[in-house]
């Protein structure tokens, strides 16, 4: 059993473990991880991860696509985050164990899956910091435009950006298509033009998102309390400010722009379903922090709950006011709040509202590099990674090695790279992530409902499921052929997939009366991947088979689970 790939770490066992003080790898029952939050911090943090560049960008676009109906898409999204939610909630009730997804799954799966939603969770949390970081840059940089302070350009720019747009304009420009160089070609080629240099290289680096990686890398160094007054004071004055949107936004609500509510149909509403997915990523971030929880079986399942709960009412209050302000025709922007309230001559408010942005997006990095760190400590403390990244900072009790590498790993890429194309990455990451922990829950034996934990409720899924089955194949027939025709219909592997695991899991409900909810989880999650396209899925695929390369060579040798089998 110890070589097996598949091996498994047990509830009691992982517990024992963090109990004896093998939290930290290299000074075995002298360190721990400090015990400071309670479900308000735990809720104030959800918020802080869930309400960021989501509520300021995508909302606009998904808007545009599906008109007041949006809405809807929000509350679809909920529902679907919120069977994933409760399977976190079952799981950190029982584990409550830094690590989140990759300790769920070394519990249900067994150590290969473990460290795949590991490697999984890394890539998602690294692009995920550096879109964020590229994002919060953006947001500064056009507050201190607004207090007419003025950055060059090739100091606010990536280096390929800029390189990509200088040669992009030249070549326009010498076949005489001067309407094709757009704004941003114009500023990304100034930047390299008017950048200091040596010969062939110029000095062009993101320098604010350099600077807000160090400051949130330190914070999240010097210890979770410290994290924590940060991060609440962020939200509460966040909150403040979109729930001061919404009350004077509703004053300038003209209620003929709600009609017609789904101008494009259902279809339009459900376009941009990848964007206002993106905007509720985060609220399982929370779940590696319950080694520093007070009650981490009671109050981390209710911090996630309630989180996604606040947040899907902010969404859809300001979904509502946006289109309700202006036409959604005119939504397709980048900033639609600051647009909508310059729109009816509030621009004192758009300054707020950049300001806004700015704490937005640094709340949100900050929980995403208070989290990394965590999952690189849980890895190296089962041997599947160096005994450095599990080592405990004696004098601030935090994660120090795993925190400087995750500082770096994000700060330098951020400086000189452009990553806007793979942040799709960062949702399939996620999704995946949610698809184990909902299949991670069916393989957990049933337990009765303890006093002061919580516990998922068991609804028999043995009828519903296959008739939610036959329903949709005899609703979606003509769509489900057309998919095996066609030049591409390679490209359509990621819903032959999904159409096999929802007969496997339609027979295995019927057999074995599967729990409703981590079904319907799984199955809502792993169908929103099969709408983040092929080409994702390739380069998902790739950065599995890296971490596959590494399992066999370093962290199969080195478990300690191995070890001890031994």
């Amino acid at each position: 059993m110890s070589k097996s790939i598949f091996r498994k770490k047990s509830i009691s066992k992982i517990l024992a473990d963090v109990a004896s003080g093998f939290s930290d790898g290299e000074h075995s029952g002298t360190s721990h991880l400090t015990k400071a939050l309670n479900v308000k911090d735990l809720t104030l943090m959800g918020i802080a991860a869930v309400v960021g560049a989501g509520i300021f960008s995508t909302i606009g676009l998904a808007s545009f696509d599906g008109g007041p109906g949006v809405t809807i898409l929000f509350i679809i999204t909920a529902i679907t985050c919120g069977f994933s939610a409760l399977c976190y909630a079952e799981f950190a009730s029982r584990i409550p164990v830094a690590g989140s997804a990759y300790t769920y799954a070394y519990a249900s799966f067994g150590e290969l899956i473990a460290w795949i939603i590991g490697w999984d969770l890394l890539m998602e949390y690294a692009i995920g910091n550096i879109a964020v970081a590229i994002s919060w840059s953006t947001y500064f940089v056009n507050l201190l435009e607004g207090f007419h302070i003025h950055i060059p350009v090739y100091l606010t720019m990536d280096y390929f950006s800029a390189f990509k747009a200088h040669e992009q304009v030249q070549q326009l420009t010498a076949s005489h298509n001067l309407s094709g160089i757009t704004d941003a070609l114009k500023e990304g080629a100034l930047a390299w033009n008017n950048a200091p240099g040596l010969g062939g290289l110029r000095l062009i680096a993101n320098i604010p998102a350099l600077a807000i990686v160090i400051a949130i890398t330190y914070l999240v160094y010097i210890g979770i309390r410290e994290t924590k007054k940060a991060t609440n004071a962020m939200v509460i004055l966040k909150i403040a400010i979109v729930l001061a949107v919404i009350v004077i936004g509703f004053f300038y609500v003209t209620p003929a722009n709600w009609h017609p509510f789904m101008p494009n149909g259902f279809s339009g509403v459900m376009k941009g379903v990848s964007g206002v997915f993106f905007a509720y990523i985060g609220f399982d971030a929370i779940s590696t922090t319950a080694e520093e929880c007070e009650n981490p079986q009671r109050d981390l399942p209710r911090g996630m709950i309630y989180s996604l709960i606040i947040c899907t009412v902010l969404y859809v209050l300001i979904a509502l006011v946006l289109t309700g302000m202006v036409s959604y025709k005119d939504l397709a922007v980048g900033d639609p709040l600051a647009y909508v309230f310059n729109k009816v001559h509030l621009t004192m408010l758009s300054g707020i509202i950049s300001f806004s942005a700015v704490i937005a997006t640094a709340s949100v990095l900050l929980i995403f590099q208070l989290g990394q760190p965590r999952i690189w400590m849980s890895m190296s403390r089962d041997g599947l990674l160096p005994k450095a990244f599990s080592r405990i900072h004696p004098k601030y009790h935090t994660p120090s090695f795993a925190t400087i590498v995750t500082g770096f790993v994000v700060a330098i890429p951020a400086l000189f790279m452009n990553l806007t194309e793979v942040t799709d990455l960062t949702s399939i990451g996620t999704l995946f992530a949610f698809v184990l922990v909902c299949g991670g829950v069916l393989l957990l034996p049933r337990e009765a409902a303890k006093a002061g934990r919580f516990h998922m409720p068991y609804i028999n899924a043995r009828y519903i499921v296959p008739v939610l089955f036959i329903i949709g194949m005899v609703v979606f027939w003509k769509p489900i052929i057309e998919l095996f025709s066609g030049e591409n219909a390679h490209e359509n592997f990621p819903f032959f997939l999904f159409i096999i695991l929802s007969a496997a899991l339609t027979v295995a409900s019927f057999i074995k009366k599967l729990s409703l909810i981590p079904v319907l989880g799984l199955l809502s999650c792993f169908y929103l991947m099969t709408q983040l396209g092929y080409t994702n899925w390739l380069r998902f695929l790739i950065w599995l088979v890296i971490g596959l390369v590494i399992y066999v060579t370093y962290s199969y040798k080195h478990s300690v689970l191995g070890k001890e089998g031994n």
